[in-house]
């Protein structure tokens, strides 16, 4: 092996890291179009959310670079632990979670609010890996599958009973990985269908969320049905080159927290179709980036960590598009990078440092 390709073996991938930073520093700009009207009204301050966004980006750069040092086989060896306090913090928002919006989802850690289930997921994506890689060579058959997915049955039930879109990526990326070990595919017929199954039990167990359903049918009928009708209205009025960066209409109080879920619905009204496409094909990008480090993994755990990754960025993303477009029912969905969260953005770099470390370690 020369010189030049045994030092290339050890450096983090470029082309990753130069689309997380393009899409964070993008998510700053996007972010502070989309908010500066609510944060004005509501605080008298148009950077309020910005500046919030920028120190949580800033803090999760610096966890993605600390991460990227240390070996993904530590976080590895660590993941029964994390799963065990994911479970924990979860209970504890049930029982002493700020309720925001009729929801549960965030704890008080004194000046700052912290959402367990961004942590969840992380959490998910290292003990599966962890498992798999443990079961070796057994990764076939249903008894496999059913373990697997059993295993997350606890921290989904404890994240969906107030956050199914949450419960919903923390399955699918148990499918994906799943998937990615397994030689068979047969029986993703069935698991599919326990899985659908199981959405539907979540679906009937709450009223509200069988009102989301009839709303997604028929928005125009009900009260709440007003954010997606004024996000399709923002898609619809930035035509193919949009109004411009700020010159958004519906973010000024038409699209309820235009900054939160239904961003992406301002990013179509200002940037237009053309610069909506172009937003998606960097995420393709990042996608196929995290497919690549995934491939030429030294080792199982490595792959399926990468995996894990690539799964839950593609699951969000998808389903926060499909929400905005009322493809599927609003089931509450960030877009990664670019939707206000300081918890989501530290740990989604956080997720992109372990990507980082991996590609430090590829064939």
């Amino acid at each position: 092996m020369s010189k030049n390709r045994e030092k290339s073996s050890f450096q983090a991938d470029m082309t990753l890291l130069t689309l997380v930073v393009l899409l964070t520093v993008l998510g700053l700009v996007i972010l502070f179009s989309a908010s500066e009207y609510n944060g004005r009204v509501r605080f008298h301050d148009s950077a309020y959310y910005f500046r919030k966004q920028l120190f949580a980006s800033s803090l999760g750069l610096g966890v993605m670079y600390f991460v990227s040092n240390i070996s993904y086989r530590f976080f590895v060896r660590l993941a029964p632990a994390a799963y065990f306090l994911s479970m924990l913090l979860s209970t504890a928002v049930l029982l002493f979670g700020q309720e925001i919006n009729g929801s549960k989802r965030w704890l008080n850690l004194g000046p700052l609010s912290f959402q367990p289930s961004e942590f969840a997921k992380v959490a998910v994506v290292l003990f599966l890996t962890w498992q798999i890689d443990n079961s070796r060579k057994k990764t076939d058959g249903f008894w496999f599958m059913f373990r697997t997915m059993f295993t997350l049955l606890p921290i989904v039930g404890l994240v969906g009973s107030n956050n199914l879109s949450t419960a919903i990526i923390i399955l699918g990326i148990g499918v994906i990985l799943i998937f990615v070990s397994s030689p068979h595919y047969l029986q993703f017929l069935a698991l599919g269908s326990a899985g659908i199954g199981f959405i539907t039990i979540f679906l009937a167990a709450e009223s509200y969320r069988l009102e989301r359903l009839a709303i997604w049918r028929n928005p125009e009928k009900y009260e709440k049905g007003f954010q997606t009708i004024q996000g399709l209205y923002a898609i619809g009025s930035g035509g193919l080159l949009g109004r411009g960066l700020g010159n958004s209409i519906q973010k000024l109080g038409f699209v309820p927290e235009a900054q939160n879920d239904m961003i992406y619905s301002i990013i179509c009204e200002e940037f237009g179709l053309i610069g909506a496409i172009l937003l998606l094909f960097i995420f393709g990008l990042l996608l196929w980036r995290l497919c690549v480090i995934s491939m030429h993994s030294t080792d199982l755990s490595g792959a399926l960590l990468s995996a894990g990754i690539m799964g839950h960025l593609a699951i969000q993303v998808i389903l926060n598009i499909a929400v905005v477009t009322n493809t599927i029912p609003n089931t509450g969905i960030t877009l990664p990078f670019i939707s206000y969260g300081g918890t989501s953005i530290v740990f989604l770099l956080g997720e992109m440092g372990l990507a980082l470390n991996v590609s430090r370690c590829r064939k």
